[in-house]
């Protein structure tokens, strides 16, 4: 049966939750879009959820961004939306129609306690800004975009997809 992740805003206004079979938060991004909207340490933290279980409760506080994107000196609106409360401006999650039975809930709004990685795979590091110095520990992986590897295939290799 898969982990059942509760999360919310700062403020209380939303709280929300959904199963996930991919509940170790053991990948960073650094990706611009992320740090901005995000902040932390300079990265992001996102989860894998099953899209058919997210029940939200305070719909009417929520807002959604679609970042721009720049690619080749061409801009275009990113396909991702990022739900966060209009309140108090928590990032909650980002939902892409690409992949539309997943959900990508930002660990930093899960209340659940979640299982500690025991090592993490750093992204996007080509787009971090200068000022971030990665955590790195021991058995570590880092990649200047995305790994090969999926959020999904991840925790499949390691024996920690949750059934």
């Amino acid at each position: 049966m898969p982990m059942t992740l509760e999360g919310s805003c700062r403020c209380g206004a939303v709280s929300f939750t959904l199963a996930s079979h991919t509940p170790v938060p053991y990948q960073r991004c650094y990706c611009r879009i992320c740090c901005k909207t995000q902040g932390g340490g300079g990265y992001a933290i996102n989860l894998g959820g099953i899209a058919d279980s997210l029940d939200v409760k305070g719909r009417d506080a929520m807002a959604v961004y679609k970042a721009e994107i720049e690619d080749g000196g061409v801009c275009h609106v990113s396909s991702g939306q990022r739900h966060f409360c209009r309140h108090c401006s928590s990032g909650l999650w980002l939902f892409d129609p690409t992949w539309p039975e997943l959900i990508h809930p930002f660990a930093s709004a899960i209340d659940t306690d979640l299982p500690v990685p025991r090592e993490q795979t750093h992204i996007m590091l080509a787009y971090k800004l200068n000022w971030v110095e990665p955590q790195l520990k021991p058995g570590d992986v880092c990649f200047d975009q995305y790994p090969d590897e999926s959020l999904a295939d991840w925790h499949r290799s390691r024996g920690l997809w949750v059934e």
